[in-house]
Order: structure tokens, then C-alpha cells, then sequence
């Protein structure tokens, strides 16, 4: 595979939104993995390996990597409050598919309201607000998993 094959699969890739991709041709492996949120691909590439390259005729390319640039986080907007989860698991917004989530965007929320389910182990864990305001955005989707501490929804606090 030379690097203009390699290019035009990267490519490929990137407009169908594929975020990772292995091939294996014989002695030569190709695998790129690119972040969700970014738009350049990792990828390295690996080829036959000689003792010594004068032995077949063949020298083998170097390894290629390209990283992903470093996207800075969105800074949170002043005065609101976040709700980070407590648990690693996997985020619903509502209790059961299809049924209406918990709570949306615009939507007045008091303390402790269930806000999501996070289910960890096969238990379904109930996340609560904890204080009045009302739901500016929320931070992750349905059904993606979050980690311990991850930011789940902006808060702006209600004044009373």
C-alpha cells in the first residue's frame, strides 16, 4: 500500500465517519484510529520486517504516526452549575427506550430530581439534581458511556 492509497482510505474514512479501521494484506497491517470529535485520523502502518533488507531486496517503511490535534474542552459558561457523573457506566436520559427522557434542555429541575440513569453493572443507578435551576445543556448522549467525574449537565442555578 503505498501513501497515496493510504490517503485516499484515510479519506474515505473521515466522510463516512468511521472512527477505527484495521486491514491486513498478507505481511502488511494497517490500522487507523481516529478521536470521535476530531477530524484527523492516527494511523500507523507496518510492513514486512527483514532480518536484514538486503536479504530480500525489500526495505521496510518506517512506522507513521499521525496524531490528532489536542482540542481545547469547551469552557462551561460563568454561573452554571455542573453535574458530573458519579459512577462509570453507561448515561440514558430516560428510564426505559423509548419513553420521554428525564429532563431537557429548558427544562426547571429542583433538588433531587432525577436528572439520568447511569447503569454500571447491570444496575440501573438514578442521578439526582443536586440543586434547583433549570437545564441549560446536556453533555453526553444517550447511551455512550461516561467515566467517573464526567460532566453531565449545565445547571444554571435559580435564584431564590
Amino acid at each position: 500500500m503505498n501513501q497515496k492509497e493510504l490517503k485516499e482510505l484515510i479519506d474515505f474514512l473521515i466522510e463516512k465517519d468511521i472512527a477505527e479501521f484495521e486491514l491486513e494484506r498478507g505481511d502488511v497491517k494497517v490500522r487507523i484510529k481516529r478521536a470521535v470529535n476530531a477530524h484527523a485520523p492516527v494511523a500507523s502502518y507496518a510492513a514486512p520486517v527483514a532480518s536484514h533488507p538486503a536479504a530480500t531486496g525489500y526495505s521496510a517503511p518506517p512506522v507513521v504516526s499521525v496524531p490528532a490535534p489536542a482540542e481545547p474542552p469547551a469552557a462551561p459558561d460563568e454561573g452554571l452549575h455542573v453535574v458530573k457523573s458519579p459512577i462509570v457506566g453507561t448515561f440514558y436520559e430516560s428510564p426505559a427506550p423509548g419513553s420521554l427522557p428525564f429532563v431537557k434542555p429548558g427544562d426547571k429541575v429542583a433538588a433531587g430530581q432525577v436528572l439520568c440513569i447511569i447503569e454500571a453493572m447491570k444496575l440501573m443507578n438514578e442521578i439526582e439534581s443536586d440543586m434547583a435551576g433549570e437545564i441549560i445543556k446536556r453533555l453526553v448522549s444517550n447511551g455512550q458511556p461516561v467515566e467517573y467525574g464526567q460532566p453531565l449537565f449545565a445547571i444554571r442555578p435559580s435564584n431564590k
